[in-house]
């Protein structure tokens, strides 16, 4: 049995996720991040899952916050994972120190995954938004041909001469 703490201003989202929890899984919500700190030293929770935006204290702020108080010895390491609102979250949700995250529209099939590898000690990244490889044409990297010798009307230093002017005279400055 694990206790998860599960953090939104929206109850439709704790609802959501209270829902891919176990049956067995004892669940402790907060509305408010500032309220985070004082119900994971209560509470002691095996897992943390934070929507992105919550109240006046989102869930980046909210996470470097336990790693604070972690690093202090004054909080229990607790994984942290984040309802991401886009694809461009996960660079804050990777730098504020989460464990996992998952991109908005959740599915129960991910956020279950998710928690699961958050329980066992492993990392969760939401694999549905990881960026595709394309396959590049091998003429788009071929090497451009290089002509054997000046074109017509381009001396071998490269500058361009008229031919209805004579080269300015040596000594001048101009060459």
């Amino acid at each position: 049995m694990a206790c998860v703490l599960v953090v939104s201003d929206s109850p439709h989202v704790r609802a959501a996720v209270r829902t891919v929890l176990g049956a067995d899984d004892q669940v402790v919500e907060a509305d408010d991040g500032r309220d985070v700190r004082m119900v994971v030293a209560e509470h002691e929770p095996d897992l943390c899952v934070m929507d992105l935006q919550v109240g006046s204290m989102g869930a980046v702020a909210v996470c470097l916050d336990l790693r604070l108080e972690e690093s202090g010895g004054r909080l229990p390491h607790v994984p942290v994972l984040m309802l991401l609102d886009r694809r461009a979250d996960v660079f804050v949700a990777r730098r504020s120190g989460a464990e996992g995250w998952v991109v908005k529209p959740t599915d129960p099939i991910r956020v279950r995954r998710a928690v699961a590898a958050l329980l066992a000690g492993s990392r969760f990244e939401d694999p549905s938004y990881t960026p595709v490889p394309v396959a590049i044409p091998a003429w788009i990297g071929a090497p451009l041909p290089q002509p054997s010798r000046p074109a017509a009307g381009v001396a071998a230093e490269g500058h361009l001469q008229r031919a209805d002017r004579p080269p300015p005279p040596r000594g001048t400055g101009l060459e």
